[in-house]
C-alpha cells in the first residue's frame, strides 16, 4: 500500500493496527509456543498477520469511498452556487478543517495572485469559508454555511457547526456507505 501512494501509518503499518488490537496480537503468536518448534504450524498466526492487512485495505476503500462522496458534494455545491470548479479545492480543505491561505492557494488552482483573491472573497460571500486575520497573514477556515451545504447534500443533518459538524456528516456517511458495501 505504502509504494501504491498511501502513506498513512494507520493504512500501511501492521504494527499501527496490531497496536491497537493487542490481544489478538498475543493471541494470534501464542500458536508459536513458548519454546522453537521446527514442526509447529504456524497457519494461526499467517491468518491473524493477513486478516489484520485486510482489515487495513477494507478501513482504506470505505474512507476512500467516503472522501468521494464529499468531494463530489463540495464540486457540486461550489458549482451550484455559480464559483469556477477549482474553488472546490479550497472548500474541500476547509471542509476538513484545514486553513487556506492565498499562497497555498494560488499554485493548486493554478491562478494569479488577483484571480485567487478573487476566488477566495467569492467563497466567502457564499458562505463556504470565512476570513481571519488581516493582509498577508489572512487565512480562511469553514464558513457557516458549508457543513450544512455539504450535509444536507449528503442527507445527513449536521445540526452543528465547525468539528462537531464535520465529525457528525463523516461518522453517518462512514454508516452509510459501510451499509451499503454489506448488502
Amino acid at each position: 500500500m505504502y509504494r501504491g501512494g498511501f502513506k498513512l501509518l494507520e493504512f500501511t503499518s501492521l504494527e499501527e493496527w496490531w497496536g491497537r488490537h493487542l490481544s489478538d496480537y498475543y493471541a494470534a503468536f501464542r500458536c508459536l509456543g513458548e519454546t522453537f518448534d521446527p514442526a509447529v504450524d504456524v497457519t494461526p498466526l499467517i491468518r491473524a498477520h493477513i486478516e489484520a492487512q485486510l482489515h487495513q485495505v477494507r478501513a482504506l476503500d470505505l474512507r476512500e469511498r467516503v472522501q468521494q462522496r464529499i468531494w463530489t458534494a463540495v464540486e457540486e455545491a461550489v458549482t451550484a452556487t455559480g464559483l469556477e470548479p477549482r474553488v472546490a479545492n479550497a472548500v474541500w480543505d476547509a471542509f476538513f478543517g484545514r486553513s487556506v491561505t492565498p499562497r497555498y492557494y494560488r499554485p493548486l488552482a493554478d491562478v494569479s495572485p488577483a484571480t485567487a483573491s478573487n476566488d477566495l472573497a467569492a467563497a466567502v460571500a457564499a458562505g463556504f469559508l470565512r476570513p481571519e486575520g488581516k493582509a498577508r497573514s489572512r487565512r480562511y477556515q469553514a464558513g457557516d454555511g458549508l457543513y450544512p451545504r455539504i450535509g444536507a447534500a449528503l442527507g445527513v443533518r449536521a445540526g452543528e457547526s465547525g468539528d462537531p459538524a464535520r465529525a457528525i456528516i463523516i461518522g453517518e456517511l462512514t454508516k452509510r456507505v459501510a451499509t451499503e458495501r454489506s448488502k
